[in-house]
């Protein structure tokens, strides 16, 4: 990657990171008794195996705070449909809302469990305003970055894939991670994730289902590093259904099948980010952070 494109990288970085909401959102003010939740926003997954994910990160959330009800809701409104004709009903980041608010919760941190600050998390955003302002309502929301918002979270999350890689992998093979990527202009932290994880391990690489870095790009870097054997893992939550087919899948197009075609051997890691507590952690940082403002 050339330096002036880094420094644009890095440049769009920060200004993405400061259009983030920093402050309370607020509502009237009244003189009823202070209570507190927390409402957990997550993408989803229609995969029964992805739900340790959400039960690692719940037991974390619990055991920051004991005592502080939790709520959980879910922004695909495709995995909403999906699950419903299952006959499973997941809320919507309003409904959840409106359910804590009729439940006279008056103060409430949303908190996202999104990987970046995309179109989920920013139509989120929207919908969690709504519920700030109304009469006899919440009377304060504060809403917890994702896992990556700042420049210090891309650092802090290339350490943390250090650190969960295979044991076993050894130095000169691969390690390819699949993100999600998004057509909103937070994808650029996919790229400066995959700038900062490089300067640790030349031979890690982050890339993209819906976005850049693609998978051609990566392919033609293992080749011209003449690597031999990667292990794949996916830069999600959760292992659900872009891990377990567009990654790891026999599909033609999925990047097992393209790399192996390439005579490259594919080890596949169906493990979602929030099933390792080093990006947990990260998670529990931002929703800390943002519960602190009740205080």
């Amino acid at each position: 990657m050339r330096i002036n494109k880094v420094v644009k990288v890095l440049y769009l970085l920060v200004l993405v990171a400061l259009l983030l909401p920093a402050s309370p959102i607020y509502g009237h003010g009244d003189k009823r008794p202070m209570k507190k939740g927390i409402l957990l926003v997550a993408f989803g997954s229609t995969i029964p195996e992805a739900q340790v994910s959400f039960e690692n990160i719940e037991q974390s959330v619990k055991k920051t705070f004991p005592g502080v009800p939790v709520y959980w809701s879910y922004t695909s409104r495709i995995i909403i449909k999906k699950m419903a004709k299952e006959g499973k009903h997941l809320a919507t980041p309003a409904e959840a809302l409106a359910k804590m608010m009729r439940e006279n919760f008056t103060h409430v941190v949303v908190q996202s469990l999104h990987t970046a600050p995309g179109a989920e998390f920013h139509s989120m955003l929207k919908n969690v305003h709504k519920f700030a302002g109304m009469d006899k309502g919440i009377k304060k929301v504060m809403v917890g970055y994702p896992l990556m918002a700042t420049s210090e979270d891309v650092q802090r999350v290339a350490e943390a894939i250090i650190k969960v890689i295979p044991k076993e992998r050894k130095k000169k093979e691969g390690v390819v991670l699949m993100g999600h990527g998004t057509h909103h202009p937070a994808n650029v932290y996919y790229a400066a994730l995959n700038y900062h994880v490089q300067k640790l391990d030349p031979n890690i690489f982050v890339g993209t289902v819906e976005g850049w870095p693609e998978i051609d790009e990566i392919k033609a870097d293992l080749k011209k590093r003449r690597i031999k054997r990667v292990y794949l893992m996916p830069f999600m939550s959760v292992a659900g259904d872009h891990a377990r087919n567009d990654m790891a899948g026999p599909e033609q197009d999925s990047w097992k099948s393209i790399l192996e075609k390439e005579g490259i051997q594919c080890v596949s890691v169906l493990k979602g980010t929030a099933e390792f507590q080093e990006f947990v952690d990260i998670w529990v940082d931002h929703l800390r952070s943002a519960f602190s403002h009740f205080d």
